[in-house]
Protein backbone atom coordinates (compact mmCIF):
# COMPACT_ATOMS: atom_id res chain seq x y z
CA UNK A 1 0.00 0.00 0.00
CA UNK A 2 2.83 2.19 0.63
CA UNK A 3 4.57 1.47 -2.52
CA UNK A 4 1.24 2.83 -4.53
CA UNK A 5 1.09 5.94 -2.38
CA UNK A 6 4.87 6.70 -3.65
CA UNK A 7 3.48 5.62 -7.30
CA UNK A 8 1.21 8.02 -6.47
CA UNK A 9 2.92 11.06 -5.54
CA UNK A 10 5.48 10.44 -8.31
CA UNK A 11 2.34 10.63 -11.08
CA UNK A 12 1.04 13.84 -10.03
CA UNK A 13 5.05 14.82 -10.48
CA UNK A 14 5.44 13.21 -14.02
CA UNK A 15 2.51 14.37 -15.01
CA UNK A 16 2.94 17.85 -14.78
CA UNK A 17 3.52 19.70 -17.83
CA UNK A 18 6.73 21.01 -17.65
CA UNK A 19 8.18 17.12 -16.51
CA UNK A 20 6.19 15.43 -19.29
CA UNK A 21 7.23 17.74 -22.03
CA UNK A 22 11.54 17.35 -21.22
CA UNK A 23 10.79 13.16 -20.62
CA UNK A 24 9.47 13.64 -24.23
CA UNK A 25 12.50 16.02 -25.13
CA UNK A 26 15.14 12.93 -23.67
CA UNK A 27 13.27 10.20 -25.02
CA UNK A 28 13.42 11.94 -28.41
CA UNK A 29 16.95 12.56 -28.33
CA UNK A 30 17.82 9.67 -26.86
CA UNK A 31 16.83 7.71 -29.84
CA UNK A 32 17.90 10.51 -32.37
CA UNK A 33 21.36 9.27 -30.53
CA UNK A 34 21.21 6.09 -30.83
CA UNK A 35 20.09 5.98 -34.06
CA UNK A 36 23.09 8.29 -35.01
CA UNK A 37 26.40 6.25 -35.52
CA UNK A 38 29.40 7.46 -33.40
CA UNK A 39 27.48 9.26 -30.99
CA UNK A 40 26.29 7.29 -27.94
CA UNK A 41 24.40 8.15 -24.75
CA UNK A 42 27.67 9.01 -22.65
CA UNK A 43 28.51 12.17 -25.67
CA UNK A 44 24.72 13.41 -25.78
CA UNK A 45 24.39 13.71 -21.77
CA UNK A 46 27.45 15.42 -21.42
CA UNK A 47 26.45 17.91 -24.17
CA UNK A 48 23.27 18.54 -22.40
CA UNK A 49 24.61 18.83 -19.53
CA UNK A 50 25.10 23.06 -19.35
CA UNK A 51 21.69 23.24 -20.80
CA UNK A 52 20.19 21.64 -17.94
CA UNK A 53 21.47 24.47 -15.46
CA UNK A 54 18.35 25.99 -16.61
CA UNK A 55 15.92 23.61 -16.13
CA UNK A 56 14.44 22.52 -12.33
CA UNK A 57 15.87 19.64 -10.94
CA UNK A 58 13.69 17.05 -11.35
CA UNK A 59 12.75 17.96 -15.25
CA UNK A 60 16.66 17.73 -15.86
CA UNK A 61 16.84 14.05 -14.42
CA UNK A 62 13.90 13.03 -16.39
CA UNK A 63 15.13 14.41 -19.47
CA UNK A 64 18.92 13.08 -18.97
CA UNK A 65 17.28 9.28 -17.97
CA UNK A 66 15.20 9.80 -21.04
CA UNK A 67 18.35 10.40 -23.69
CA UNK A 68 19.55 7.12 -21.61
CA UNK A 69 16.67 4.65 -21.87
CA UNK A 70 15.59 6.14 -25.40
CA UNK A 71 19.40 5.53 -26.59
CA UNK A 72 19.16 1.57 -26.01
CA UNK A 73 15.67 2.14 -28.20
CA UNK A 74 17.50 3.78 -31.13
CA UNK A 75 20.65 1.49 -31.45
CA UNK A 76 18.80 -1.23 -32.61
CA UNK A 77 17.27 1.31 -36.15
CA UNK A 78 21.27 1.53 -37.71
CA UNK A 79 21.83 -2.32 -36.93
CA UNK A 80 18.58 -3.26 -38.66
CA UNK A 81 18.89 -1.13 -41.08
CA UNK A 82 23.14 -0.22 -41.95
CA UNK A 83 24.60 -3.07 -39.89
CA UNK A 84 26.37 -0.28 -37.89
CA UNK A 85 25.46 0.03 -34.65
CA UNK A 86 24.16 3.05 -33.25
CA UNK A 87 25.60 2.43 -29.76
CA UNK A 88 28.00 -0.37 -28.43
CA UNK A 89 24.84 -2.30 -26.82
CA UNK A 90 23.31 -2.58 -30.70
CA UNK A 91 26.62 -4.60 -31.51
CA UNK A 92 25.20 -7.39 -31.28
CA UNK A 93 21.52 -6.89 -32.62
CA UNK A 94 23.60 -6.47 -35.91
CA UNK A 95 24.15 -10.49 -36.25
CA UNK A 96 20.50 -11.40 -36.85
CA UNK A 97 18.66 -7.79 -37.36
CA UNK A 98 20.93 -6.75 -40.58
CA UNK A 99 20.21 -10.38 -41.92
CA UNK A 100 16.37 -9.84 -41.38
CA UNK A 101 16.54 -7.27 -43.34
CA UNK A 102 18.29 -8.35 -46.28
CA UNK A 103 15.73 -11.15 -46.20
CA UNK A 104 12.86 -7.99 -46.61
CA UNK A 105 11.84 -8.35 -43.09
CA UNK A 106 13.16 -5.27 -41.27
CA UNK A 107 9.79 -4.65 -40.10
CA UNK A 108 9.50 -7.07 -38.07
CA UNK A 109 13.13 -6.53 -36.58
CA UNK A 110 12.64 -3.56 -35.77
CA UNK A 111 8.80 -4.37 -33.62
CA UNK A 112 9.87 -6.67 -32.00
CA UNK A 113 13.00 -4.57 -31.07
CA UNK A 114 10.79 -1.64 -29.76
CA UNK A 115 7.91 -4.25 -27.85
CA UNK A 116 10.57 -6.19 -26.34
CA UNK A 117 12.41 -3.16 -25.40
CA UNK A 118 9.17 -1.94 -23.57
CA UNK A 119 8.29 -5.31 -21.84
CA UNK A 120 12.32 -5.23 -20.51
CA UNK A 121 12.02 -1.42 -19.45
CA UNK A 122 8.50 -1.85 -17.56
CA UNK A 123 9.50 -5.16 -15.94
CA UNK A 124 12.91 -3.05 -14.79
CA UNK A 125 10.78 -0.47 -13.72
CA UNK A 126 8.92 -3.10 -11.33
CA UNK A 127 12.42 -4.15 -10.18
CA UNK A 128 13.95 -0.70 -9.04
CA UNK A 129 10.20 -0.26 -7.65
CA UNK A 130 10.54 -3.37 -5.46
CA UNK A 131 14.59 -3.06 -4.62
CA UNK A 132 15.62 0.16 -4.42
CA UNK A 133 13.77 1.29 -1.26
CA UNK A 134 14.78 -2.04 0.73
CA UNK A 135 18.55 -1.59 -1.10
CA UNK A 136 18.64 2.27 0.56
CA UNK A 137 17.53 0.80 4.06
CA UNK A 138 20.21 -1.64 3.85
CA UNK A 139 22.83 1.15 2.87
CA UNK A 140 21.60 3.22 5.99
CA UNK A 141 24.14 0.79 8.00
CA UNK A 142 26.67 2.89 6.16
CA UNK A 143 29.54 5.18 7.57
CA UNK A 144 33.07 6.19 5.82
CA UNK A 145 34.79 2.85 6.06
CA UNK A 146 32.15 1.30 4.04
CA UNK A 147 31.81 4.21 1.59
CA UNK A 148 35.14 4.11 0.90
CA UNK A 149 35.32 0.56 0.31
CA UNK A 150 32.02 0.18 -1.78
CA UNK A 151 33.79 3.03 -3.79
CA UNK A 152 36.67 1.24 -4.26
CA UNK A 153 34.94 -2.18 -5.21
CA UNK A 154 33.06 -0.03 -7.88
CA UNK A 155 36.51 1.31 -9.87
CA UNK A 156 37.91 -2.21 -9.29
CA UNK A 157 34.60 -4.03 -10.82
CA UNK A 158 34.75 -1.08 -13.82
CA UNK A 159 38.56 -2.28 -14.60
CA UNK A 160 37.67 -6.49 -14.33
CA UNK A 161 34.81 -6.00 -16.56
CA UNK A 162 36.52 -3.64 -19.56
CA UNK A 163 37.11 -5.09 -22.21
CA UNK A 164 40.66 -3.35 -22.62
CA UNK A 165 44.59 -4.39 -20.86
CA UNK A 166 43.96 -4.63 -17.06
CA UNK A 167 46.89 -2.43 -16.85
CA UNK A 168 45.86 0.13 -18.76
CA UNK A 169 43.11 0.75 -16.89
CA UNK A 170 44.13 0.65 -13.67
CA UNK A 171 46.44 3.48 -14.93
CA UNK A 172 43.61 5.52 -16.21
CA UNK A 173 41.47 4.78 -13.25
CA UNK A 174 44.71 6.12 -10.41
CA UNK A 175 44.91 9.18 -13.33
CA UNK A 176 41.20 9.92 -12.72
CA UNK A 177 41.74 10.25 -8.60
CA UNK A 178 44.96 12.49 -9.36
CA UNK A 179 42.73 14.83 -11.40
CA UNK A 180 40.06 14.44 -8.46
CA UNK A 181 42.71 15.82 -5.93
CA UNK A 182 42.53 19.10 -7.95
CA UNK A 183 41.05 22.29 -6.41
CA UNK A 184 40.07 23.01 -2.65
CA UNK A 185 41.09 20.92 0.16
CA UNK A 186 37.49 20.16 2.12
CA UNK A 187 39.49 19.45 5.50
CA UNK A 188 42.39 21.20 5.78
CA UNK A 189 40.84 24.43 3.87
CA UNK A 190 43.85 25.03 1.55
CA UNK A 191 44.47 24.88 -2.47
CA UNK A 192 46.01 21.73 -3.98
CA UNK A 193 47.53 21.80 -7.92
CA UNK A 194 45.53 25.27 -8.69
CA UNK A 195 49.20 26.75 -9.70
CA UNK A 196 47.10 30.10 -9.44
CA UNK A 197 44.35 29.30 -12.07
CA UNK A 198 41.14 30.91 -10.15
CA UNK A 199 38.55 28.11 -12.30
CA UNK A 200 40.44 25.74 -10.58
CA UNK A 201 39.86 26.51 -6.88
CA UNK A 202 36.58 24.18 -6.92
CA UNK A 203 38.36 21.47 -8.86
CA UNK A 204 38.72 20.41 -12.70
CA UNK A 205 34.96 21.25 -14.15
CA UNK A 206 32.91 17.88 -14.53
CA UNK A 207 30.93 19.55 -17.86
CA UNK A 208 34.15 20.72 -19.81
CA UNK A 209 35.89 17.12 -18.66
CA UNK A 210 33.26 15.25 -19.92
CA UNK A 211 32.23 17.26 -23.06
CA UNK A 212 35.77 16.80 -23.92
CA UNK A 213 36.64 13.36 -23.42
CA UNK A 214 33.13 12.36 -25.42
CA UNK A 215 32.21 15.07 -27.42
CA UNK A 216 35.56 16.33 -28.77
CA UNK A 217 37.45 12.75 -29.01
CA UNK A 218 35.08 11.51 -30.84
CA UNK A 219 34.74 14.12 -33.71
CA UNK A 220 38.31 13.88 -34.08
CA UNK A 221 37.98 10.23 -34.48
CA UNK A 222 35.30 10.16 -36.97
CA UNK A 223 37.22 13.72 -38.94
CA UNK A 224 40.02 10.78 -40.09
CA UNK A 225 37.92 8.16 -41.23
CA UNK A 226 35.50 7.98 -43.94
CA UNK A 227 31.87 6.99 -42.29
CA UNK A 228 29.60 5.80 -44.94
CA UNK A 229 26.17 4.13 -44.20
CA UNK A 230 24.58 1.79 -46.71
CA UNK A 231 21.04 1.83 -46.18
CA UNK A 232 19.58 -2.21 -46.86
CA UNK A 233 16.06 -0.69 -47.49
CA UNK A 234 14.80 3.01 -47.58
CA UNK A 235 11.01 1.53 -47.36
CA UNK A 236 10.08 -0.16 -44.15
CA UNK A 237 6.72 -2.41 -44.17
CA UNK A 238 4.94 -4.63 -41.86
CA UNK A 239 6.11 -3.50 -38.39
CA UNK A 240 4.04 -5.52 -36.06
CA UNK A 241 5.80 -9.01 -35.67
CA UNK A 242 3.62 -12.21 -36.87
CA UNK A 243 1.54 -14.74 -34.30
CA UNK A 244 5.10 -17.24 -35.17
CA UNK A 245 7.21 -14.03 -34.54
CA UNK A 246 5.73 -13.62 -30.75
CA UNK A 247 5.97 -16.93 -30.22
CA UNK A 248 9.79 -17.16 -30.78
CA UNK A 249 10.24 -14.18 -29.46
CA UNK A 250 8.40 -13.99 -25.96
CA UNK A 251 11.00 -16.41 -23.98
CA UNK A 252 13.75 -14.32 -25.26
CA UNK A 253 12.35 -11.33 -24.12
CA UNK A 254 11.39 -12.24 -20.50
CA UNK A 255 14.37 -13.99 -20.21
CA UNK A 256 16.70 -10.84 -21.57
CA UNK A 257 14.81 -8.55 -19.02
CA UNK A 258 15.27 -10.53 -16.21
CA UNK A 259 19.11 -11.60 -16.80
CA UNK A 260 19.41 -7.72 -18.06
CA UNK A 261 18.63 -6.06 -15.26
CA UNK A 262 20.17 -8.44 -12.85
CA UNK A 263 23.39 -7.19 -14.65
CA UNK A 264 22.28 -3.32 -14.88
CA UNK A 265 22.71 -3.66 -11.09
CA UNK A 266 26.19 -4.30 -11.19
CA UNK A 267 29.00 -1.96 -11.86
CA UNK A 268 30.28 -2.21 -15.28
CA UNK A 269 29.01 -1.62 -19.12
CA UNK A 270 25.98 -3.18 -18.00
CA UNK A 271 23.66 -3.27 -21.66
CA UNK A 272 26.82 -4.26 -23.60
CA UNK A 273 27.78 -7.34 -21.26
CA UNK A 274 23.69 -8.26 -20.80
CA UNK A 275 23.04 -8.02 -24.77
CA UNK A 276 26.04 -10.46 -25.32
CA UNK A 277 25.43 -12.74 -22.11
CA UNK A 278 21.24 -12.47 -23.59
CA UNK A 279 22.91 -13.40 -26.98
CA UNK A 280 24.35 -16.36 -25.65
CA UNK A 281 22.03 -17.76 -23.14
CA UNK A 282 19.46 -18.12 -26.49
CA UNK A 283 21.87 -19.88 -28.47
CA UNK A 284 22.31 -22.30 -25.66
CA UNK A 285 18.56 -22.64 -24.89
CA UNK A 286 17.30 -22.90 -28.04
CA UNK A 287 16.46 -26.05 -29.97
CA UNK A 288 17.97 -24.85 -32.99
CA UNK A 289 21.36 -22.78 -31.83
CA UNK A 290 22.25 -23.01 -35.76
CA UNK A 291 19.74 -20.41 -36.67
CA UNK A 292 21.39 -17.61 -35.19
CA UNK A 293 22.92 -15.20 -37.18
CA UNK A 294 20.73 -16.25 -40.23
CA UNK A 295 18.30 -13.38 -39.46
CA UNK A 296 16.78 -15.24 -36.26
CA UNK A 297 14.14 -13.07 -34.75
CA UNK A 298 14.83 -14.54 -30.79
CA UNK A 299 18.16 -13.03 -31.48
CA UNK A 300 16.98 -9.17 -32.10
CA UNK A 301 14.68 -9.60 -28.93
CA UNK A 302 16.48 -10.94 -26.76
CA UNK A 303 19.83 -8.49 -26.67
CA UNK A 304 17.54 -5.64 -27.55
CA UNK A 305 15.10 -6.57 -24.36
CA UNK A 306 18.48 -7.11 -22.29
CA UNK A 307 20.03 -3.57 -22.63
CA UNK A 308 16.61 -1.40 -22.60
CA UNK A 309 16.53 -3.96 -18.21
CA UNK A 310 20.06 -2.99 -17.65
CA UNK A 311 19.58 0.61 -18.13
CA UNK A 312 16.89 0.47 -15.72
CA UNK A 313 19.16 -1.80 -13.31
CA UNK A 314 21.78 0.42 -13.39
CA UNK A 315 19.39 3.22 -11.87
CA UNK A 316 19.20 1.35 -8.50
CA UNK A 317 22.92 1.61 -7.33
CA UNK A 318 22.99 5.55 -8.42
CA UNK A 319 19.97 6.10 -6.41
CA UNK A 320 20.19 3.72 -3.23
CA UNK A 321 24.36 4.46 -2.83
CA UNK A 322 25.28 7.08 -5.36
CA UNK A 323 27.62 5.15 -6.97
CA UNK A 324 27.35 4.98 -10.93
CA UNK A 325 27.20 1.40 -12.33
CA UNK A 326 28.68 2.64 -16.01
CA UNK A 327 30.10 6.06 -17.63
CA UNK A 328 26.86 7.19 -18.71
CA UNK A 329 25.34 6.38 -15.05
CA UNK A 330 28.94 8.62 -13.82
CA UNK A 331 28.11 11.36 -16.21
CA UNK A 332 23.80 11.16 -14.38
CA UNK A 333 25.71 11.79 -11.19
CA UNK A 334 27.33 14.43 -12.41
CA UNK A 335 23.91 16.06 -13.41
CA UNK A 336 22.77 15.46 -9.86
CA UNK A 337 25.75 16.95 -8.08
CA UNK A 338 25.38 19.94 -10.53
CA UNK A 339 21.88 20.50 -8.70
CA UNK A 340 23.18 20.22 -5.36
CA UNK A 341 21.52 16.89 -5.36
CA UNK A 342 23.56 13.37 -3.44
CA UNK A 343 21.85 10.04 -4.55
CA UNK A 344 22.72 7.99 -1.25
CA UNK A 345 20.56 5.71 1.34
CA UNK A 346 18.85 9.12 2.23
CA UNK A 347 17.90 10.51 -1.52
CA UNK A 348 14.56 8.46 -1.28
CA UNK A 349 13.68 10.16 2.20
CA UNK A 350 15.07 13.18 1.31
CA UNK A 351 14.11 13.84 -2.39
CA UNK A 352 11.02 11.37 -2.91
CA UNK A 353 9.59 13.65 -5.61
CA UNK A 354 12.80 13.21 -7.33
CA UNK A 355 13.04 9.32 -7.42
CA UNK A 356 9.21 8.36 -7.88
CA UNK A 357 8.70 11.33 -10.10
CA UNK A 358 11.59 9.58 -12.08
CA UNK A 359 10.37 6.20 -11.87
CA UNK A 360 6.78 7.18 -12.81
CA UNK A 361 8.69 9.28 -15.78
CA UNK A 362 10.48 6.03 -16.83
CA UNK A 363 7.80 4.33 -17.40
CA UNK A 364 5.84 6.99 -19.30
CA UNK A 365 8.93 7.39 -21.15
CA UNK A 366 8.83 4.02 -22.37
CA UNK A 367 5.68 4.16 -23.76
CA UNK A 368 6.18 6.98 -25.58
CA UNK A 369 8.94 5.19 -27.13
CA UNK A 370 6.90 2.55 -28.32
CA UNK A 371 4.65 5.14 -29.84
CA UNK A 372 7.47 7.18 -31.22
CA UNK A 373 9.55 4.26 -32.65
CA UNK A 374 7.56 2.85 -35.10
CA UNK A 375 5.72 5.55 -36.81
CA UNK A 376 8.84 7.53 -36.95
CA UNK A 377 11.30 4.56 -38.49
CA UNK A 378 10.65 6.16 -41.90
CA UNK A 379 12.30 9.74 -39.98
CA UNK A 380 15.08 7.79 -38.83
CA UNK A 381 15.72 6.50 -41.94
CA UNK A 382 16.15 9.99 -43.38
CA UNK A 383 18.60 10.94 -40.74
CA UNK A 384 20.50 8.07 -41.75
CA UNK A 385 21.56 9.87 -44.75
CA UNK A 386 22.60 13.26 -43.53
CA UNK A 387 26.74 13.45 -43.90
CA UNK A 388 28.97 13.19 -41.02
CA UNK A 389 30.80 16.22 -42.95
CA UNK A 390 27.65 18.11 -41.40
CA UNK A 391 26.58 16.60 -38.57
CA UNK A 392 30.11 16.85 -36.91
CA UNK A 393 30.82 20.85 -37.19
CA UNK A 394 27.30 21.59 -35.24
CA UNK A 395 28.37 18.95 -32.10
CA UNK A 396 31.57 20.96 -32.07
CA UNK A 397 30.01 24.60 -32.42
CA UNK A 398 27.40 23.32 -29.56
CA UNK A 399 30.60 22.04 -27.27
CA UNK A 400 32.06 24.97 -27.79
CA UNK A 401 29.31 26.97 -26.74
CA UNK A 402 27.76 24.72 -24.21
CA UNK A 403 30.91 25.17 -22.13
CA UNK A 404 31.49 28.61 -22.56
CA UNK A 405 28.01 29.30 -21.29
CA UNK A 406 28.42 27.89 -18.27
CA UNK A 407 30.77 30.38 -16.39
CA UNK A 408 31.98 32.80 -19.82
CA UNK A 409 35.22 31.40 -19.09
CA UNK A 410 38.07 30.49 -21.92
CA UNK A 411 39.85 28.11 -19.49
CA UNK A 412 37.23 25.94 -19.57
CA UNK A 413 37.67 25.73 -23.22
CA UNK A 414 41.20 25.31 -22.82
CA UNK A 415 40.08 22.30 -20.53
CA UNK A 416 37.58 20.84 -22.57
CA UNK A 417 40.11 20.45 -25.63
CA UNK A 418 42.45 19.18 -23.27
CA UNK A 419 40.28 16.75 -22.48
CA UNK A 420 39.25 16.03 -26.09
CA UNK A 421 42.63 15.61 -27.07
CA UNK A 422 43.43 13.32 -23.88
CA UNK A 423 40.07 11.23 -25.04
CA UNK A 424 41.42 10.98 -28.78
CA UNK A 425 44.60 9.84 -27.57
CA UNK A 426 43.18 7.39 -25.09
CA UNK A 427 41.39 5.89 -27.93
CA UNK A 428 43.99 5.68 -30.40
CA UNK A 429 46.15 4.28 -27.75
CA UNK A 430 43.05 1.52 -26.63
CA UNK A 431 42.41 2.91 -23.14
CA UNK A 432 39.26 2.79 -21.95
CA UNK A 433 37.60 5.97 -20.46
CA UNK A 434 35.04 4.51 -18.29
CA UNK A 435 37.77 4.04 -15.38
CA UNK A 436 38.65 7.48 -15.66
CA UNK A 437 35.19 9.44 -15.87
CA UNK A 438 34.16 7.05 -13.05
CA UNK A 439 37.61 7.70 -10.87
CA UNK A 440 37.23 11.50 -11.84
CA UNK A 441 33.63 11.73 -10.35
CA UNK A 442 34.32 9.21 -7.32
CA UNK A 443 37.99 10.88 -6.68
CA UNK A 444 36.61 13.49 -4.24
CA UNK A 445 34.06 11.41 -2.40
CA UNK A 446 36.59 8.32 -1.46
CA UNK A 447 39.40 11.29 -0.33
CA UNK A 448 36.62 12.51 1.63
CA UNK A 449 35.28 9.22 3.09
CA UNK A 450 39.05 7.74 3.61
CA UNK A 451 39.94 10.33 5.49
CA UNK A 452 37.02 10.75 7.74
CA UNK A 453 37.38 7.13 8.51
CA UNK A 454 41.43 8.13 9.51
CA UNK A 455 40.11 10.15 11.54
CA UNK A 456 37.34 8.81 13.89
CA UNK A 457 39.65 5.96 14.25
CA UNK A 458 42.62 7.85 15.13
CA UNK A 459 44.99 6.74 12.29
CA UNK A 460 43.83 3.78 12.59
CA UNK A 461 43.70 1.87 9.11
CA UNK A 462 42.61 -1.63 10.22
CA UNK A 463 39.31 0.11 10.46
CA UNK A 464 38.35 -1.02 6.64
CA UNK A 465 39.00 -4.52 7.86
CA UNK A 466 37.33 -4.74 11.51
CA UNK A 467 34.24 -3.26 9.92
CA UNK A 468 32.13 -6.41 8.58
CA UNK A 469 30.84 -4.30 5.57
CA UNK A 470 33.70 -2.63 4.70
CA UNK A 471 35.88 -6.21 4.89
CA UNK A 472 33.79 -7.48 2.33
CA UNK A 473 34.01 -5.05 0.01
CA UNK A 474 37.77 -5.10 0.13
CA UNK A 475 37.64 -8.86 0.15
CA UNK A 476 35.82 -8.10 -3.22
CA UNK A 477 38.46 -6.03 -4.61
CA UNK A 478 41.30 -7.81 -3.46
CA UNK A 479 39.49 -11.56 -4.92
CA UNK A 480 39.11 -9.80 -8.74
CA UNK A 481 42.52 -8.23 -8.78
CA UNK A 482 44.19 -11.52 -7.48
CA UNK A 483 42.34 -13.03 -10.17
CA UNK A 484 43.27 -10.84 -12.96
CA UNK A 485 46.82 -11.34 -12.17
CA UNK A 486 46.78 -15.27 -11.77
CA UNK A 487 46.49 -15.94 -15.53
CA UNK A 488 49.16 -13.18 -16.23
CA UNK A 489 51.80 -14.86 -13.85
CA UNK A 490 50.88 -18.03 -15.14
CA UNK A 491 51.64 -16.84 -18.77
CA UNK A 492 55.03 -15.42 -17.57
CA UNK A 493 55.78 -18.67 -16.12
CA UNK A 494 54.73 -20.97 -18.99
CA UNK A 495 57.17 -18.65 -21.11
CA UNK A 496 60.25 -18.32 -18.32
CA UNK A 497 59.83 -22.54 -18.22
CA UNK A 498 60.24 -22.71 -22.20
CA UNK A 499 62.93 -20.60 -22.16
CA UNK A 500 64.99 -22.55 -19.67
CA UNK A 501 64.32 -25.49 -21.66
CA UNK A 502 65.98 -23.74 -25.20
CA UNK A 503 68.41 -22.73 -22.69
CA UNK A 504 69.13 -26.52 -21.82
CA UNK A 505 69.20 -27.49 -25.26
Amino acid sequence: MEILNHLLQGAIVAFQPVNLLFCFIGVLMGTLVGVLPGLGPTAAIALLLPVSFHIPPVATIIMLSGIYYGAMYGGSTTSILVNMPGEAASVITCLDGYQMAKQGRAGPALGIAAFGSFIAGTLGIFGIVLLAPPMAKFALAFGPPEYFSMMLMGIVIIIYMSSGSILKDFMTAIFGLLLGTIGMDTIAGTQRLTFGVLELADGIGFIPAVMGLFGISEILMNVERIVTTTLVTEKVKNLMPTLQDWKDSIKPILRGSGLGFLIGVLPGPAPVIATYASYAMEKKLSKTPERFGTGFIAGVAGPESANNAASSGAMIPLFTLGIPANSVIAVLLGAFMIHGLQPGPMFITKYPEIFWGTIVSMYLGNAMLLVLNLPLIPLWVKVLKIPYSILFPLILIFCLIGVYSLNFSQVEIGLMTAFGVLGYVMRKFKFEMAPLILALVLGPMMESNLRLALLLSQGDASVFLTQPISAVFIGISALLVVSNMIPAIRKRRSKFKEKLGEDDV
